[in-house]
């Protein structure tokens, strides 16, 4: 089945803004989070502006044919032989981390005149080896996510000028499935269908990218970390925290092993790292981090149907995922004794500062979500973010339905 191409305006507009410079686009993100279906996109855009065929070059690396008995001098001279010459050549090289010592190949392209590179790996690491010291200064990096909300529901062909829509229950569908391209496409299938293809999704992560490349010969122990942290999204943990209460369910992993197992979930774009500043001492602390997931549908097949993470942490992943999409820097809040969900640098560089809640219903919980903004003395803008349908502003801080915050342009 042909996944349906949602047009990325974001995503697609970063492309386009680098168009012709010279300057290595590289797309980064979890495998299926759609790196593919921007980057032909993108190559549609270019014959539809009348680049000609001939000036494009777009290679699949995870199509065998593409990499096998390949090695990078054999490729950079077989793309090379094919450039137009005295015109742009846009040359596209997807999942590029298949093809060993790559850096070789987009350095020597990088080289030569009149072309216009992108490539996308599903490996932060691309960026952390060889290549990030070739290529210092001369790339820019534009990391991918799955489906926002919005996109979800724009995939689903739902009208969001219909002002009756129950965007709870529309909600409900976005978590409890997944919000990867390919996996909305099978929702006309069933449910079913989207828990076999997560969970072959995340074995081919946890295989290839992961237990293979890093030699990880435990893989019950990697499985008991990953279940852990997902069972523990929006808290704060560290390997030394994982490490004793694996231990007191009798699973002994020390806590050195498992900083070294959640860089590579981190690496892989499973879960997203999220440091603590203290807002008082205006400093990053190095300790207690939280973790988010990148899809919450994975929760299914991590922690099983009954989602032990509750409602409130969900919807905190939801709007953490969202706020990297952006464009924002994300740090979670200290306060003394406070926590704020979360404390954001904009585009502008300029600070925000948002509190997440699933309801503010009863009056304990409205006074403990407000009062941790309040407590912050400075001007910035404050959010509360819940669903509840009526909103009420206090002493300056914005309460936002969270379903329409998240649908906003």
């Amino acid at each position: 089945m042909n996944e349906k191409k949602i047009r990325r305006k974001y995503y697609l507009d970063k492309l386009l803004s680098y168009k012709d410079k010279d300057i290595i686009k590289v797309v980064t993100g979890l495998r299926r989070s759609g790196k593919s279906t921007l980057l032909q996109i993108f190559r549609d855009d270019l014959l539809k502006e009348k680049v000609s065929n001939k000036q494009i070059q777009f290679y699949n690396f995870e199509l065998p044919e593409n990499f096998l008995n390949k090695s990078w001098d054999k490729l950079y001279f077989e793309i090379k032989e094919k450039l137009q010459p005295n015109r742009m050549n846009y040359i596209f090289l997807d999942e590029i981390q298949n093809i060993d010592e790559f850096e070789k190949l987009v350095d020597g392209l990088y080289a030569t005149e009149n072309t216009d590179i992108y490539i996308t790996g599903s490996n932060a690491n691309l960026l952390s080896s060889e290549l990030a010291t070739l290529l210092s200064g001369r790339y820019i990096e534009i990391s991918i996510l799955p489906f926002s909300f919005s996109e979800y529901l724009q995939c689903r062909n739902i009208d969001l000028s219909n002002k009756y829509l129950n965007y709870e229950a529309l909600f409900y569908d976005y978590v409890n499935e997944t919000s990867l391209p390919k996996g909305v496409d099978l929702r006309e299938e069933g449910y079913d269908k989207i828990y076999e293809y997560l969970d072959a999704l995340y074995n081919t992560i946890v295989e290839k990218d992961i237990t293979q490349r890093h030699k990880i010969y435990d893989k019950r122990a990697f499985g008991n970390l990953v279940k852990f942290l997902a069972r523990n999204i929006g808290n704060q943990v560290s390997p030394s925290s994982i490490s004793k209460a694996l231990k007191a369910d009798n699973q002994n992993i020390h806590h050195n092993t498992i900083e070294k197992y959640i860089e590579y979930l981190v690496e892989s774009f499973v879960f997203y790292r999220v440091n603590r500043f203290d807002i008082k001492g205006k400093k990053q602390l190095a300790t207690l981090e939280k973790y988010y997931i990148v899809d919450v549908g994975l929760l299914n097949v991590l922690v099983g149907r009954e989602r032990t993470s509750d409602r409130g942490h969900i919807l905190e992943n939801i709007v953490y995922l969202e706020l990297l999409r952006r464009g924002y820097k994300v740090w979670t809040g200290r306060l003394r004794n406070r926590e704020v969900d979360f404390i954001v640098k904009n585009r502008n560089g300029e600070i925000e500062y948002y509190q997440v809640s699933w309801e503010i219903s009863n009056d304990e919980t409205k006074e403990r979500e407000f009062a941790s903004l309040e407590a912050i003395k400075d001007n910035y803008p404050k959010f509360l973010l819940s669903k509840d349908a009526f909103t009420q502003n206090r002493h300056g801080i914005i309460h936002k339905n969270v379903f329409e915050w998240l649908i906003e342009k």
